[in-house]
């Protein structure tokens, strides 16, 4: 649900990247930090976000034979705007806890992020907790989340984004004249970004800071290691805090993975390929069911697609145009339940019959505007047209259901060079403390990504994938080889002896032929 909506918003923006920066003395800043160490004030959640179902602030017992509500705490640290000047100006992160309830079985903090960049993660850890986390975990941690800088409760950042910017969704080039209009778009994007009351945040708006908030949250918990569990661009988000601050990570696990640069221009590109890898999944359940119209073979099925593609980018129809029918399809491509609504959305289309309502999509403008902020300037993109051009005219015939949209330009290409320091390189150095785990036809973080991120951390990480589609795994997707090998590495510490392939399995847990 939430994993979704922060990558395929991404996306349809055209405004993802995560790779992460990093040059301060990592021994300076942790000893900083421990010397600096200042206790969370744990208090009500009701003045850090406003619904009572997203933060567990409801006290009312569970159901007869039901534990009781998780209850979420909340608190705000204070951290260096700039790590590299540590006593300079300060910024505000909002934290969120569960409490273990079972403290002869609790062995630390577990810190916990949706993905994104851009999302809020203050309400993660009560998501998690009623959505299936295995009662052991809980058990065995406190849950911990964070707004990352930037975003929601924490000290945000703005671009004064219009509502047309929002609804943005980045044009399928066929020409190079479609990436000079998509240009116009961008360009106007990072200037409002530059020029924004919260420019003074830009430079250090960055995973690798966000990173060493984490370390400084870990201080303020009274924790010597942290665990981890994240999601999407929650993996880049790990992978760089455990390079940063090795000896302070315990438990790793990192959840459809991104590559070693995070969400770069390649990684961008490389959403051509997820839709690629997914696709036949769709193409599969279309073709199973005849009353949708789209074809009796996934052949016919994908013809379908590019048919209604071109005719949307014609005419276009109900609020789609081809972009938008293009993107759409990927995005909700994220979860298998999804199908149905995907079948009956392009049976409307294609017969003129109204189009079933979608889940919202649009990210607010603090979220968009902080993807922007953390996209760009975590790694340097082409910031000639003339690449994009080319990249776009590439992708086109390489991933020709979205590579020529998720290839064009965007507002990274015309972002002003601020950036302090160079790319964290993930690499094997450090305790063999990491776990992957990864489906093999994921759309938004392809497994070609996981397998480079694997290939980078070497003798560090253990690498579980599943054979099925759709975006994140754990706690509750339908393979319990791949989940059980979460949850045993998290309670016991044990990995697997060796990368791990787990079969398909189906609804109710057995393998499939």
């Amino acid at each position: 649900m939430h994993r979704k909506k922060g990558l395929s918003l991404g996306l349809a923006t055209s405004a993802v990247a995560a790779t992460a920066i990093a040059g301060v003395s990592l021994a300076t800043t942790s000893d900083t930090a421990e010397a600096k160490a200042e206790a969370l004030r744990w208090g009500s959640c009701k003045d850090t976000q406003k619904k009572s179902t997203e933060t567990g602030e409801s006290k009312a017992p569970g159901k007869s034979g039901q534990a009781p509500t998780p209850q979420l705490e909340c608190a705000t640290l204070e951290v260096p705007l700039d790590y590299a000047d540590p006593d300079g100006r300060t910024i505000d992160i909002a934290v969120s806890r569960i409490k273990s309830e079972n403290p002869s079985k609790r062995r630390g903090a577990l810190l916990v992020n949706p993905g994104g960049p851009g999302i809020g993660g203050l309400g993660y850890p009560y998501a998690l907790a009623v959505s299936g986390l295995p009662q052991d975990v809980q058990d065995s941690y406190d849950l911990i989340g964070f707004d990352p800088r930037g975003v929601g409760r924490s000290t945000p950042v703005t671009c004064d984004l219009t509502s047309e910017q929002l609804e943005h969704r980045p044009v399928y080039a066929r020409t190079s004249a479609d990436v000079m209009k998509e240009a116009d778009h961008a360009r106007d994007v990072a200037r409002q970004c530059a020029d924004s009351k919260t420019s003074w945040m830009l430079p250090h708006v960055s995973t690798a800071n966000t990173a060493r908030d984490m370390d400084r949250i870990r201080v303020a918990l009274g924790e010597s290691k942290i665990s981890y569990l994240g999601t999407s661009y929650g993996t880049s988000l790990g992978a760089v805090y455990t390079t940063l601050f090795p000896k302070k990570s315990d438990r790793f696990v990192l959840d459809s993975n991104l590559g070693p640069k995070g969400y770069d221009v390649r990684a961008m590109r490389l959403f051509g390929r997820g839709l690629e890898d997914r696709f036949p999944d769709f193409a599969k359940y279309a073709a199973a069911h005849p009353e949708y119209g789209l074809g009796s073979t996934t052949r016919h099925v994908k013809r379908k697609f590019h048919e209604l593609a071109e005719r949307l980018d014609k005419n276009p129809a109900q609020g789609y145009d081809g972009a938008r029918f293009r993107l759409d399809t990927f995005s909700l491509l994220y979860v298998d339940s999804n199908m149905p609504l995907i079948a009956k959305t392009w049976q409307a289309l294609d017969t003129g019959e109204p189009v079933p309502p979608s889940p919202p999509v649009q990210d607010s403008e603090n979220s968009t505007a902080s993807r922007y902020y953390v996209t760009c300037n975590d790694s340097r993109w082409p910031s000639s047209i003339v690449a994009y051009q080319y990249n776009t005219a590439v992708d086109r015939v390489k991933y020709p259901l979205v590579g020529g949209s998720t290839s064009n330009i965007g507002p990274c290409a015309f972002w002003p060079d601020k950036r302090t320091e160079p790319q964290v390189q993930i690499g094997d150095r450090g305790p063999s403390n990491v776990l992957m785990v990864q489906n093999e036809r994921d759309p938004g973080t392809p497994l070609a990504g996981a397998r480079k991120l694997r290939e980078a951390f070497g003798k560090r990480a253990t690498m579980v994938t599943a054979d099925q589609g759709g975006h994140g795994i754990y706690p509750n997707a339908s393979n319990t080889c791949a989940n059980d090998a979460v949850t045993r590495y998290l309670t016991t510490g044990k990995l697997p002896a060796k990368d791990l392939a787990c079969a398909a399995q189906n609804s109710s847990g057995q393998s499939g032929e």
